[in-house]
C-alpha cells in the first residue's frame, strides 16, 4: 500500500517525486485510539505550550480530577475552576475543556464508535462546535488518531514551509493556493502532508533536492466585496439665476 501510494504522488507531481526519492519510504504512524473527549481535552492541554509542560498538566489533571485515570466528562464538570487552574490550565482552558465535557455528554463529541463511521468533514463539523476547537485541532486527530489518508491541513505552519522549501518559493503560500495545489495528490494528501513535513528537516540538513521543473501556483480568484448600498443623492445642477441689474434713472438735462 505505501509503494502504491508513493507511485501515486510521485506520478501526479515530479517535484513531490523528487522529495519522496529525497525523504525515503513513508513512515507515517498512528497514535493509539483513545476517546475523542480525552484525545481533545490533551489537545486542548498542548495549545501554545511545549510537549514537556503540557504532560506535565495533565498529569496533575489525572492526579486531581481522575482518581489515577484519565478523567471523565462527568469528572470534569464536577470538579470547580480553581482545581483546573491549579492543574496548570489558564481561564481560557478552563472553559474549553469545561464546553468539551458538556458537549461530550450532550453527544456533540461522538464516542470512538461513531466517530469512525462519520467522513472527514463530518467530524470537523461536529468537534469544531467545541469552545477552543479549531479546523487544526480536528485535522490533526483526524491524521493522528484515525489514520484518514487524505487530509491536507493548509493551515499548518509545518506543511506551508516545507511547501516552500520543496518547491523553491520566496514566501509561505497562502493556505487556499496550496489546497488548490494539493488537489493533484488526491486521496493521499494525508502523506503529501507527511512528506512536506520532512522538506523542512532536509532543508535543515542542506540535504533538500531543489525542484525539478518550475511550479505554476494556482491563482486565486479575487473575492468581490458587496458595496454598502449607499442611497444616491441627486445633486441638482446650481442653476445660478441672474438678477437683471437696476438701471439706475437716466437724469434729464436741466432745460433753462
Amino acid at each position: 500500500m505505501t509503494a502504491h501510494i508513493t507511485a501515486h504522488l510521485t506520478q501526479s507531481d515530479p517535484v513531490m517525486g523528487a522529495l519522496i526519492t529525497a525523504v525515503g519510504a513513508y513512515a507515517f504512524e498512528t497514535e493509539a485510539d483513545i476517546h475523542p473527549f480525552q484525545a481533545l481535552a490533551q489537545a486542548i492541554a498542548h495549545q501554545q505550550l511545549n510537549g514537556i509542560a503540557a504532560n506535565t498538566i495533565l498529569k496533575r489533571l489525572i492526579a486531581s480530577c481522575g482518581e489515577g485515570a484519565f478523567p471523565s466528562p462527568q469528572h470534569v464538570l464536577a470538579a470547580p475552576a480553581k482545581t483546573l487552574r491549579a492543574a496548570g490550565f489558564s481561564t481560557a482552558k478552563v472553559a474549553a475543556l469545561k464546553d468539551l465535557a458538556a458537549k461530550t455528554l450532550e453527544s456533540v463529541v461522538p464516542g470512538h464508535d461513531e466517530l469512525i463511521t462519520l467522513t472527514d468533514e463530518e467530524i470537523i463539523t461536529r468537534l469544531t462546535q467545541v469552545r477552543g476547537i479549531g479546523r487544526w485541532t480536528v485535522e490533526m486527530l483526524l491524521m493522528f488518531r484515525l489514520g484518514r489518508p487524505d487530509v491536507l491541513p493548509v493551515d499548518d505552519f509545518g506543511v506551508r514551509a516545507g511547501f516552500r522549501a520543496a518547491y523553491g518559493l520566496r514566501a509561505l503560500p497562502h493556505p487556499r493556493v496550496l489546497a488548490a495545489y494539493g488537489e493533484r495528490w488526491r486521496p493521499y494528501r494525508s502523506a503529501a502532508a507527511w512528506y512536506l513535513w520532512r522538506a523542512l528537516e532536509l532543508e535543515r540538513a542542506g540535504t533538500l533536492p531543489a525542484p525539478a521543473v518550475r511550479v505554476r501556483m494556482p491563482r486565486l480568484k479575487k473575492r468581490r466585496r458587496a458595496a454598502a448600498a449607499k442611497p444616491r443623492v441627486r445633486r441638482r445642477a446650481a442653476v445660478r439665476t441672474r438678477c437683471p441689474k437696476a438701471r439706475r434713472p437716466r437724469r434729464g438735462r436741466k432745460r433753462s
